[in-house]
């Protein structure tokens, strides 16, 4: 008999006992018994068993907790003696442009403070600053030598925007963050088709002449930088509102008052890496990329196309050339502008099906025709709508929308509009008029 069958058969036999009105219990106990050939010995055997079996599974379940708890010890323990976080040292001394920053002043060196640590452990964040800044300080540093701006100033466009093309909530652009307003002052041009705010160099042309116009204003550099991110009226009311004269003494906003202290920081970090932590090889910089320039002064209907004639796609014009705002150039003003088209080690369209079979290969003959093609003004006459136009000059009607950038076929009376013809077609209407006559 099994362990399980007698534990059974006594669990029947004890509620027998336990409702049994009349029966003799002596009785019931030698049945139960004989009936179940009882062992003494066997049933101790399978109790020592199950009790065996039970202290097994205790030890194992202890013998687990206690690995899982040493492995986390260990892992703690590790943690511990690996990781730690260090408080910066103060240089002894520091400079913005030539002019001595006061450290011996508790509130400015607990604002270094701040801006170097804040800016070390973004370990992300500096760690792209390295790589961008090895691309673009080479393009930015001989334009400010050239306008006698201190070198100091290149680390200005790293707090502005990181070297990037970011666009702020009060919708300043580019790498200098520059507002429309200010970048028409400084003569940059802002429309639909172009924003030179997007150009690097002629941006950092401009913001040179803001630059070289608050030093003319307040003659110190230190507060020419903290105008430029509060603007010289702010800084003006400011000096004169709590009567001091240097940048230090001045309580300011928030984002002002942290300002200078970025560029310090910023420059401390990125002229002694290794001294905070950042290790890197040359070959994890961003490197400059070669590239040649075309001179245009025309209208270029689509500049996907205008892309393929040179060798690259759309996308690689426009990372070179940010500045170009839309598809499309009209250039009414036949302004020249200088297009930069980079030398790749690939080729961008290897895997261009439009490119390679050709779908559009009509369009790409258009526009490289058109360059040495004949351009005129059409003036729109009375009862003339564009459909009337495009057929007159055997055109599209979506050509002289991108051409003169529409974004409707309504036409104003006398409206001028951009033709593009091929040699030996139609004159306009107007220069018939004048032949005739």
């Amino acid at each position: 008999m099994n362990f399980r069958t007698f534990i059974v058969n006594l669990r029947k036999y004890t509620c027998r006992i336990l409702t049994n009105n009349g029966e003799n219990i002596r009785k019931l106990i030698p049945r139960f018994l004989i009936a179940n050939k009882f062992s003494f010995s066997a049933f101790m055997r399978n109790a020592a068993y199950t009790l065996i079996s039970f202290v097994c599974i205790i030890v194992l379940i202890k013998l687990f907790s206690f690995s899982t708890d040493e492995e986390h010890n260990r892992y703690e323990r590790q943690f511990r003696e690996n990781y730690h976080i260090y408080s910066l040292g103060i240089p002894n001394k520091l400079d913005f442009a030539g002019e001595r920053v006061p450290l011996e002043d508790f509130n400015v060196k607990e604002r270094l403070d701040r801006e170097l640590l804040v800016n070390t452990y973004f370990h992300s964040q500096t760690l792209l600053h390295h790589k961008r800044a090895n691309r673009w300080f080479p393009i930015i540093k001989p334009i400010l030598k050239e306008h006698g701006i201190p070198e100091d100033f290149i680390y200005l466009p790293l707090a502005e925007s990181g070297l990037s093309n970011v666009i702020s909530p009060k919708k300043a652009v580019g790498f200098w963050q520059i507002l429309k307003q200010t970048a028409i002052q400084y003569g940059l041009e802002v429309n639909g088709n172009v924003d030179e705010r997007y150009h690097v160099e002629l941006a950092t042309e401009a913001a040179c002449k803001y630059l070289s116009h608050s030093y003319d204003v307040f003659g110190n550099w230190t507060i020419v930088a903290a105008s430029y991110n509060m603007g010289i009226t702010g800084i003006k009311r400011q000096l004169n509102r709590q009567k001091v004269n240097a940048y230090y003494d001045l309580i300011l906003n928030a984002e002002t008052s942290r300002y200078i202290f970025r560029l310090l920081a910023l420059k401390e970090i990125l002229n002694d890496p290794s001294r905070y932590g950042f290790i890197y090889r040359d070959e994890d910089l961003y490197q400059s990329i070669d590239f040649k320039e075309i001179k245009i002064d025309t209208a270029v209907t689509n500049f996907a196309n205008f892309s393929f004639q040179h060798g690259i796609n759309y996308k690689m014009l426009k990372i070179f050339n940010p500045w170009l705002r839309d598809s499309y150039l009209t250039n009414k003003s036949h302004k020249e502008y200088t297009i930069k088209i980079p030398k790749l080690d690939f080729d961008p369209l290897a895997n261009n099906e439009y490119y390679l079979k050709g779908l559009e290969t009509e369009m790409l003959s258009h526009e490289k025709d058109k360059l040495n093609l004949n351009e005129l003004i059409h003036i729109v006459q009375p009862g003339e709508d564009i459909n009337m136009i495009a057929k007159e000059y055997k055109i599209k009607v979506q050509d002289i929308m991108d051409w003169n950038g529409l974004t409707q076929t309504f036409l104003n009376e006398n409206q001028q509009l951009i033709i593009f013809t091929e040699p030996d077609d139609i004159t306009s209407p107007l220069e018939q008029t004048e032949n005739t006559e």
